[in-house]
């Protein structure tokens, strides 16, 4: 069913922290070229083109630069679970303010629920095998994570570049690989009509078969960051 579309935030107005989703659902909806994936299961969104090819190539650096060894919240046991490498961004760095704003005119959430901007790295052979972004409320390091700002509402990834073969993004429970390209966005909701989690987000970075895959991610909270 489609959602009904409503005109964007009034300028210095915010969705708060994407709880409810409607509201954020018909933001997005008014955003030039957006795509949404038809699904009953999850809100799936997609953008091609958002970050020019320049902030592009800049924010690659940034990671290059200062990227470290990718962990997970809960380990699981299985070393190769997560084998990517991450950058934290510097939130004063210019191209860090640039691709943030470009997220917060898209989803119109309030950038104080907002985790800061990471980047990711994925050369041959790594992947991030099928994860939810939330917080398993039952899980032994909820409290540690989620005490403060609550679990993680929406997810925004941006794909800064396209390797050459693999790498692409699969939610299992829809079955929809999105492949990686230049400048594109995705963004879900990572939480069900009543504020649970929703396991149907569960998704996999696939590995990458030649070349070298670079992302940024975005995750926004229930209360705000920090």
């Amino acid at each position: 069913m489609e959602t009904a579309i409503s005109s964007p935030p009034a300028p210095g107005k915010t969705l708060g922290s994407g709880y409810p989703a409607a509201p954020v659902i018909d933001h997005i909806m008014t955003r030039p070229g957006v795509q949404r994936v038809p699904s009953a299961k999850l809100s799936l969104f997609i953008r091609r083109g958002l970050v020019p090819p320049d902030l592009c190539a800049t924010l690659i650096e940034r990671i290059d630069a200062k990227r470290r060894p990718s962990t997970i919240a809960d380990p699981n046991g299985d070393d190769a679970f997560r084998t990517s490498e991450t950058c934290d961004l510097d939130p004063a760095d210019p191209a860090t303010i640039a691709a943030e704003s470009l997220i917060f005119d898209f989803c119109g959430l309030d950038p104080a629920h907002g985790e800061p901007l990471q980047g990711q790295r994925y050369a041959v052979g790594q992947e991030f095998k099928a994860h939810t972004d939330f917080f398993d409320p039952q899980g032994a390091d909820f409290a540690r994570y989620c005490s403060v700002a609550g679990n993680r509402t929406w997810t925004v990834m941006l794909y800064l570049n396209e390797p050459v073969a693999g790498g692409a993004t699969r939610f299992k429970a829809i079955d929809k690989i999105v492949q990686p390209e230049t400048g594109k966005l995705l963004a879900w909701n990572n939480l069900r009509a009543d504020g649970t989690p929703n396991p149907a987000t569960l998704h996999h970075g696939m590995k990458v078969r030649e070349g070298t895959k670079y992302v940024l991610t975005k995750w926004f909270r229930e209360r705000p960051w920090g």
